[in-house]
């Protein structure tokens, strides 16, 4: 991981070169966070670029307490959450969006109801309250820790954990259902587990 501290420096100074930089280092994650949260890539586009605008606005009070990676992280979730609040449509997710799941050794309609399963279960993830849907996000798809998730929801990693904990059990009792209830069979347990 590149240190920011010091383009950081330059950013708050106004130099473009150093906010270009870390839009390069960053912008990527600002992307994927938003693209996964609203399920449009033009719209996710636009968070990106309203994540950086207010970035550049509120450099000056970015104390250091946290990355930059996790400061500009929790703009873009606020962002995604304030577009999502705007009432912009949902819309079906498209195939582009779902992580490249099909193993190419598998047979093809396995790996299309791998998709499809993929897809509701990120269509599925966009319906759960800001706070897990985020947290989902920024753990499986991103792989960051439950500290580091904290830091960027500007809350505590109990809160994250517990957060966590219920949207992948509402997750796996939707996919339950949608797989025909086989998994009705399981315990409580095993289910969750």
């Amino acid at each position: 991981m590149l240190d920011d501290g010091p383009v950081i420096e330059q950013a708050r100074r106004g130099d473009e070169t150093a906010w270009r930089t870390l839009y390069e280092r960053h912008s990527d994650l600002v992307f994927r966070l938003a693209v996964r949260s609203v399920g449009e890539r033009d719209a996710a586009l636009d968070i990106v670029q309203e994540t950086f605008v207010r970035a550049s606005r509120a450099i000056g009070g970015f104390r250091g307490d946290a990355t930059f990676r996790s400061w500009i992280a929790r703009i873009a979730i606020n962002e995604t959450r304030s577009w999502l609040r705007k009432g912009a449509r949902k819309r079906e997710v498209s195939l582009e969006l779902v992580r490249d799941i099909a193993d190419e050794a598998r047979p093809a309609d396995e790996a299309a109801a791998r998709s499809q399963m993929a897809q509701r279960a990120i269509a599925f993830v966009r319906t759960l309250p800001a706070q897990q849907r985020d947290t989902v996000l920024l753990r499986t798809m991103e792989g960051y820790a439950y500290r580091e998730i904290a830091e960027m929801l500007g809350t505590t990693e109990g809160s994250v954990r517990v957060s966590y904990h219920h949207a992948i059990r509402k997750l796996r009792a939707h996919l339950a259902g949608a797989a025909g209830g086989r998994a009705g069979e399981r315990t409580e347990s095993e289910r969750i587990s």
